[in-house]
């Protein structure tokens, strides 16, 4: 093996980069643990609050390596929601209230119709929304033009009467495209404001969708509420602090006297910087009555700068940990009969670093008469990022007559102080007013990047038309549930892990301890990349993503140490047993990695929330498994051959467990195919009679996970909830292994199409009425999803392309590789086959099973991973089928007899990988929890179908062809050219008969060196 210390150093750098990252997520877990411990009473509740408050005195601290605890939080690897809790929201902004709002709300009856055309059409069509309610407009009222909606003085400047369909089309897409953006940036400000770790934010392309996840979160109805509501944008005037210098100076004795209470006073010394920091607040309160010493004052003014640092003349802030205690100060009744009646404070939205690395949020005091701004932001006709006559970037807006008014009078007003621009009570910029703006037309100017102007245009956009969002899908997961997952996933993760190593090292020996520690390598690195890369989180698909990659890991292995087993039977040196044994196992090991590669991105395409999880440890797990198997493998056993050391890859009873098998597997090929089809047969009845049983995220619906204190009968569940959900319900054990169980999970699509915000709360509240109605058994709803019907036809959708796609590139790839249209037709019947299985025996078996079997959206994604694994399997007998059939050219061998020879050859490698894969899906199946049961379901019988379908189905595929290619005629003037055997080949093709009068004698050929000649 050459460059061997370049190996090893990429090895050490790759390990020390792995417990560097990993590290990350130690130190985060131990500090929490911490705040855990200290917010613990004495009668063991946590007080969340002061658990919090601990949280954020560390926030902007260095804890680790200079690292600040927020900088630690960010790189640890992550818990999904499924594994601490939490909610996961799909939003979708409402284009037809955009579409109102852009034809100045018109009554039209034409137009109303055609929206409630386009909101139908949109559930079953992947077009836009603007395109679904032009065609509809043009279908309701073919005479008129669009322009004679959209052409008002909003719009000025961008459409006219005399604009055509093509035009009106065209700005409307770019309105509701640009509001869907707004949306999008508003909605990441808010998710800001909820302080949990991990959250994600992203908008899903070719929709008007934006995906959140906020592991952790606990409020699910504060989140609703802060996530549907509208954008509120609003113009106000700001207190300086000179005018209310007698509140500031009262809140400085508040804070004192609160000290004092505290016993805070006599314990704390005055830092270097705090004598400044009290003379400026002395001199901010220097307007105010009272006859205090100046002893007095000072000790006032220390007090107040302990919590409000000045910023400037005329501003305060706050340290960013601080800020919490800061709103509960001035949220106090005591301190707010301080100031002024009509005035309120906000947050700048963004704070600043100081030298020492703290972050300070700058505090606005605004005037609001009545708790109402002077002037908001339904009054924006447009706003624009723009250049100034210098070249500097500004912003530029304009306001309808009404605005232009009001807003002439309050700059009037403020000129040389500032106002303050807020959207949903955040300042976003407070610009100093020059002079009195009339007309409606103002710039924002300072020291801005054009980034930030267009920010701040998409702000003051944000007022200009209502873009309300709806939540479409949502999935809420209980702390309880999630801690469950955790130690069924690290359980099953253990168990799984310690089976497959005692499996490797009984079979193979001495040699399985070599592969036990390149898989411990792999896992290890698997974690450390995992921690490496940003956002990635682990989530319960994705620890069964570790249990299979811990599966097909040893499968790297088992290729080569097979290949190595026969080398050393020809006789070769230990030595170059091994060099032979790596180089002719390398083309499986890439076929094999790649197909299941391609199956894991098109699962990272097409996935969303947990599936894609599964899909990033998948895909960074067969980069790690083909790099320990290869190099660290590689490497060790180089280090034996050094030293003059052999090794043993069996053990007494593995050493001939497969070298004289003779199955016959081609010549009863016929029966396979009809077992298969009566399977596939036996599945269309299923279907047509009963359906399958579709999870609620594929047909719409709300669905509740309830614990119950004891056991219960699903039947007494379902008739406690008919009445109160105007139906019966959907009950099924979830989690138990029998009729009954304290778990269940409920199914409704009652009120699914009320998109109104209290929806959720009637739906919930009368799932929890009707429990209640059980007497005896206390319920409580664990977690919660729904998915609205538009969403749940676009997964089906998705699902449906994800699925066509994989078997297109898979196809392809056989083709390309394998070169022969036959090899391509088994791998395709091979898939079709597998999926086909599955999907029969999920139908037949729904509701008889004690465990769900719904077809959803992890369902879809543990069968994309049976087609890449079952691929994994075909490929690897596909490519010693091709290397026999070209080693047979010359010789009167049947394609029959040459293929079985094949598939007997690697019986060893698919029975030994076909079972420790096996073993560990038995595993997760048994302990993996509740939330993952039928996926890791499907994953154990699609290994089981897959590892038939590479033997029975995709290799007599093969036989079948090109024993047809073989038999066509020659047409006149034209050669018969047949690639894998010699001219003579057509004379010696047997039927099954034949075939099995010779097979033991063609088997003594097989166990030649003529099977395989050195390539030494």
């Amino acid at each position: 093996m050459q460059n061997k210390t370049g190996i090893l150093i990429l090895t050490g750098v790759i390990a020390l980069l792995s417990v560097y990252y990993l590290s990350f997520t130690f130190v985060s877990r131990s500090i929490k643990e911490d705040a855990t411990a200290f917010a613990t009473t004495k009668s063991g509740d946590i007080d969340l609050r002061k658990k919090q408050r601990y949280l954020d005195s560390l926030w902007k601290e260095p804890v680790y390596l200079g690292n600040t605890l927020q900088e630690v939080t960010e790189r640890e690897l992550g818990l999904g929601l499924d594994l601490q809790g939490g909610m996961h929201v799909v939003l979708e902004v409402t284009p037809a209230d955009i579409l109102r709002g852009l034809a100045g709300n018109t009554r039209d009856p034409k137009f109303n119709e055609a929206i409630k055309k386009a909101q139908e059409a949109q559930k079953s069509s992947r077009a836009s929304f603007v395109d679904l309610f032009v065609d509809a407009y043009k279908e309701v009222s073919p005479g008129n033009k669009l322009a004679s909606l959209f052409a008002t003085s909003a719009n000025r400047g961008k459409l006219s009467y005399q604009s055509t369909d093509t035009e009106v089309r065209r700005v409307l897409n770019e309105e509701v495209e640009g509001a869907i953006g707004r949306a999008f940036q508003i909605i990441q400000a808010r998710v800001d404001k909820f302080g949990v770790s991990n959250a994600n934010v992203q908008r899903l392309p070719g929709t008007g969708r934006v995906l959140i996840e906020l592991p952790g979160a606990d409020n699910p109805e504060r989140i609703r509420r802060l996530l549907t509501g509208a954008a509120k944008l609003e113009f106000c005037e700001v207190y300086q602090l000179g005018e209310i210098s007698a509140g500031i100076e009262g809140l400085g004795a508040y804070l004192l006297r609160e000290e004092a209470a505290r016993k805070a006073a006599q314990t704390a010394a005055p830092a270097s910087g705090t004598a400044a920091k009290g003379d400026l607040a002395s001199q901010l309160a220097s307007g105010a009555k009272g006859d205090s010493t100046k002893a007095d004052s000072a000790a006032t003014g220390s007090a107040l700068t302990q919590l409000f640092v000045p910023v400037s003349q005329n501003q305060l802030g706050v340290y960013l940990k601080d800020t919490a205690r800061a709103n509960a100060v001035l949220n106090n009744p005591e301190v707010r009969a301080l100031f002024p009646a009509d005035m309120v404070y906000s947050w700048d939205r963004k704070g600043f670093t100081t030298t020492d690395n703290r972050e300070i949020l700058p505090i606005y005091f605004l005037k609001k008469p009545g708790g109402q701004a002077p002037l908001e932001g339904d009054v924006i006709t447009d706003a624009a990022n723009d250049y100034d006559e210098a070249g500097r970037p500004e912003v530029t807006m304009n306001m309808n007559a009404t605005g232009a008014r009001k807003w002439a009078a309050l700059t009037a007003a403020n000129v040389g102080r500032p106002v303050a621009i807020l959207l949903d009570n955040q300042v976003y910029t407070a610009p100093n007013v020059q002079n009195e703006i009339t007309g409606g037309r103002s710039s924002i100017t300072g020291q801005f990047t054009v980034e930030e102007t267009k920010d701040m245009a998409n702000v003051l956009k944000a007022g200009k038309l209502p873009a309300p969002t709806t939540i479409v899908e949502e999935s809420i997961v209980g702390s309880t549930l999630g801690s469950e997952a955790i130690s069924a996933g690290i359980i099953s993760s253990l168990v799984g892990l310690l089976i497959v190593l005692a499996f490797v090292v009984i079979y193979y020996g001495s040699a399985g301890v070599i592969a036990d520690i390149a898989l411990i390598v792999n896992m290890f690195f698997l974690l450390g990349v995992m921690a490496a890369v940003p956002g990635t989180v682990l989530t319960m698909p994705g620890i069964a993503g570790i249990v299979l990659t811990i599966g097909m890991s040893v499968d790297a292995n088992v290729l080569i140490f097979e290949r190595i087993k026969e080398e050393l039977a020809l006789g070769k040196p230990f030595k170059q047993a091994i060099a032979d044994g790596f180089r002719n196992a390398y083309s499986s090991i890439f076929d094999s990695n790649i197909t299941t590669l391609l199956t894991g991105f098109i699962l990272l395409l097409f996935g969303t929330g947990l599936i894609r999880g599964f899909a990033v440890t998948l895909v960074i797990g067969i980069f790690t498994s083909l790099f320990a198997a290869i190099l660290i493998t590689r490497l060790i056993l180089d280090s034996y051959t050094e030293s003059g050391k052999t090794l043993a890859f069996s053990v007494g009873w593995t050493k001939n467990l497969f070298k004289d098998s003779n199955f016959d597997f081609v010549s009863h090929r016929r029966i396979y195919y009809i077992i298969s089809s009566t399977i596939i047969g036996l599945g269309i009845i299923s279907v047509l009679i009963k359906g399958f049983g579709l999870g609620v995220d594929f047909k719409g619906g709300r669905s509740y996970v309830v614990r119950f204190e004891q056991p219960i009968a699903t039947t007494d569940v379902r008739d406690a909830l008919e009445a109160p959900l105007g139906g019966a319900p959907e009950v099924k054990t979830y989690g138990g292994t029998g009729v009954n169980s304290d778990q269940v999970k409920i199914t409704t699509s009652y009120m699914i199409d009320n998109d109104s915000p209290d929806s959720d709360k009637q739906v919930e509240a009368a799932v929890n009425g009707g429990l209640a109605k059980i007497s005896g058994n206390k319920a409580s709803i664990e977690s919660s999803q729904k998915v609205g019907p538009t969403i749940a036809n676009d997964l089906i959708v998705s699902a449906f392309w994800s699925i066509l796609l994989a078997v297109a590139v898979v196809f392809t790839y056989i083709l390309i590789r394998f070169k022969k249209l036959a090899f391509g037709y088994g791998a395709l019947v091979a898939l079709f086959h597998d999926v086909l299985i599955i999907l029969a025996i999920f139908s037949i078996f729904n509701g008889i099973l004690p465990f769900s079997l719904d077809i959803d959206q992890a369902f879809i994604g543990a069968l994309l991973t049976i087609m890449g694994y079952s691929m994994n399997d075909t490929v690897v007998v596909f490519d010693r089928v091709r290397e026999y059939l070209n080693e047979s050219k010359g010789k009167k061998e049947s394609i029959a007899t040459i293929i079985n020879n094949a598939l007997n050859s690697t019986l060893s490698r698919t029975a030994v990988t076909g079972l420790s894969t096996m073993l560990v899906l038995v595993v997760l199946f048994l302990f993996g929890g509740a939330t993952i049961r039928g996926f890791s379901f499907a994953m154990l019988i699609g290994v089981i179908v897959g590892t038939y379908s590479s033997l029975f189905v995709a290799t007599p595929i093969v036989v079948d062809t090109l024993s047809k290619d073989q038999d066509k005629p020659t047409t006149p003037g034209t050669t018969a050219r047949i690639d894998t055997v010699p001219a003579d080949f057509t004379d010696n093709v047997e039927t099954p008969e034949e075939f099995s009068a010779t097979a033991a004698k063609k088997e003594k050929k097989a166990k030649t060196p003529l099977i395989r000649p050195s390539q030494s």
